[in-house]
């Protein structure tokens, strides 16, 4: 059956979203029908909205949420209806070479690279008005239904809250992990984490659950500095209080340059700052904000030579049909804590005024 429902329908950049009545057709072989119950608002939605995450359009953005199984296609048999179940924007297909490497988690399955804002079999299960609605990464979260495929979708505990355990679907387990799983932060090292929203704080989680010593907040909006340094950071710092560049300011303060470093904004500036922060030989800078599109680095090759390490975490690097679920069970056993991170909670008809308060800081 075709479910009618609402979904935030953003008809092209820039414009406010608009609440819709969609179509969303059933589930094909191997995809499953979910009805959202709770979604963040993460930036890498907003860079759709502005255009530097260039995506086809008229689309169904969202993709860090939380929800129960509605009904599934032919040959789905890791769910059924019922089930909690977080969306994956990466999916885990199983079959490709990232997927079957231990060390990858980047699935060849991913719209990621290719935006094509379509299903594996290039068609879209979502209409509007009669004209087709582009999905976002797989997931696309912002309606009371979606469709995703199989590979694209984790079953959790069936104690789990979805209005909490949602940030485990992007924010939380891409900051967690660049430290935990992409870094792998020691303990006693220094740490520094450039971007305090709610990825940039799940990274200083990271750190300090893998036993960092010194983690420096690095933010040019000092309101975040309080909640930081609750989650675990030692220091915070403001560039805007210091004449010279920032990362001179962190190798003064910590001798010789940290040991690691999180770039959590999706800035070039603050990518180069990040990498020549850290230890000149030893040190591990990770770029975890989605960098701008068309933007080049052009950086002073001799900061590689000298033995630093510069990385890319996408989804912290968790592979996500096995990872997600077992974020979820560290949760529930409460390994870490997730309300620090929730600001606010609207009904989801209030979705242009939640991207307010984010472009806004709050």
């Amino acid at each position: 059956q075709v479910i009618k429902c609402k979904a935030a329908v953003l008809w092209e950049a820039n414009k406010p979203f608009s609440i819709e009545e969609v179509e969303v057709a059933p589930p094909k072989e191997h995809e499953v029908r979910i009805k959202i119950m709770a979604t963040g608002i993460c930036r890498t939605d907003d860079h759709v909205v502005t255009g530097a995450l260039v995506m086809p359009f008229p689309i169904i953005i969202g993709h860090e949420a939380a929800g129960v199984v509605e009904s599934v296609g032919q040959g789905v048999t890791s769910m059924k209806p019922g089930d909690k179940v977080i969306p994956l924007f990466i999916p885990q297909c199983g079959e490709c070479k990232s997927c079957l490497n231990a060390k990858g988690n980047l699935c060849s399955k991913a719209d990621l690279g290719k935006r094509s804002g379509l299903m594996f079999d290039g068609t879209t299960r979502f209409t509007c008005k009669g004209k087709a609605i582009h999905h976002f990464l797989g997931t696309s979260t912002f309606t009371e239904y979606t469709v995703a495929h199989e590979s694209s979708v984790a079953k959790i505990d069936s104690a789990a809250p979805l209005e909490k355990v949602c940030l485990i679907g992007c924010g939380f387990s891409t900051g967690y992990g660049a430290a935990v799983q992409t870094a792998k932060v020691e303990p006693g090292s220094t740490c520094a984490v450039f971007g305090l929203g709610g990825v940039g704080l799940s990274a200083v989680m990271g750190c300090k659950a893998a036993g960092a010593s010194r983690i420096i907040g690095v933010d040019i909006n000092k309101d975040k500095f309080a909640k930081a340094k609750e989650l675990g950071a030692t220091d915070c710092i403001n560039p805007k209080d210091f004449n010279k560049p920032i990362h001179e300011v962190l190798m003064e303060m910590t001798g010789e340059g940290v040991d690691y470093s999180f770039e959590v904004i999706g800035r070039t500036d603050t990518m180069s700052a990040a990498l020549a922060c850290c230890q000149r030989n030893y040190g591990v800078s990770v770029i975890v904000g989605v960098p701008p599109a068309t933007q080049k680095i052009a950086f002073d090759p001799m900061l590689l030579f000298t033995g630093r390490s510069w990385k890319g975490s996408v989804y912290g690097g968790w592979k996500s049909k096995d990872g997600i679920p077992k974020l979820v069970g560290d949760y529930m056993k409460k390994k870490f804590v997730l309300d620090p991170l929730i600001t606010h909670t609207l009904p989801w008809t209030k979705i242009n005024e939640g991207f307010d308060l984010l472009r806004a800081g709050k």
